[in-house]
């Protein structure tokens, strides 16, 4: 989404999908413009076992970035494509309610609990003021930030929250966008892409393959299934002509896993 060429395809693709009445609801990220608005306020981004370490000061900015700044263009962006899309936080309509997450660590064989700041895990879900934005035409651009029960703001891993809602939405299908082309058995082996999965296998894949940044993602997925989610989808983002091709099983661009 930072290459301009690539971030109007996958505009257009969610424009045409949602002119073919396919209600959707699309939960973003942005770890760049995170990491570029604290570098411009001088506050150096920690990470602890692959989560952000977010201070109060860090948190303002990391509102900046996903509410002002990614939300606001992509909102930019569909309005003037012509779709009515809507900026929202999980603090909107008390959407989201957030409870502080600890990052759990093994050490000599025991277990720590390490506080990483204003980083937070989904407690409650509530999905009325989607539902009632969904029903009337609009598509809700909703960035991973919520309100916790102490009154404080709480920044979400962005595929944590959107698995969640869409398990609590009981979406027909879920697709996490990311920058290959589904899952690998041996990911230097383009011939050993995984176009299909079920979730036994997922848990499997997660178990003995997966690594990185694709663990939140198939955790997500598996969150979506699990809660009710009909299908979901890995897809290369990056190729975004080709996403209703995914949708509809004709595209080699993704894996797709059903319960």
């Amino acid at each position: 989404m930072v290459d301009e060429s690539i971030r109007s395809q996958v505009i257009d693709a969610i424009v045409s999908l949602h002119k073919q009445s396919k209600p959707l609801v699309l939960v973003h990220g942005g770890g760049p413009e995170i990491n570029r608005m604290l570098k411009l306020a001088g506050i150096e981004s920690t990470f602890i076992g692959g989560q952000r370490e977010t201070t109060k000061m860090a948190m303002r900015y990391v509102q900046m970035a996903l509410r002002g700044e990614v939300n606001g263009t992509l909102v930019r962006l569909l309005n003037h494509a012509g779709v009515r899309a809507v900026g929202l936080s999980g603090k909107d309509g008390g959407m989201i309610v957030a409870e502080k997450r600890m990052h759990e660590h093994v050490r000599n064989g025991k277990s720590e609990r390490i506080d990483i700041g204003f980083v937070g895990n989904i407690k409650q879900v509530k999905t009325d003021l989607i539902i009632d934005l969904i029903e009337k035409g609009y598509l809700p651009v909703i960035a991973p930030i919520a309100l916790g029960e102490d009154g404080m703001d709480y920044n979400i891993n962005a595929d944590i929250f959107a698995g969640v809602l869409a398990a609590s939405l009981k979406a027909k299908s879920y697709v996490s966008l990311t920058d290959v082309d589904g899952l690998y058995e041996d990911i230097n082996r383009p011939e050993s892409r995984i176009p299909t999965a079920t979730l036994s296998e997922l848990h499997d894949f997660m178990n003995k393959i997966a690594t990185g940044g694709m663990i939140p993602k198939l955790e997500s997925i598996s969150t979506a299934l699990m809660g009710g989610v009909k299908e979901a989808h890995i897809f290369n983002g990056t190729k975004p002509g080709e996403l209703s091709l995914q949708l509809q099983g004709k595209s080699a661009s993704g894996t797709k896993i059903t319960p």
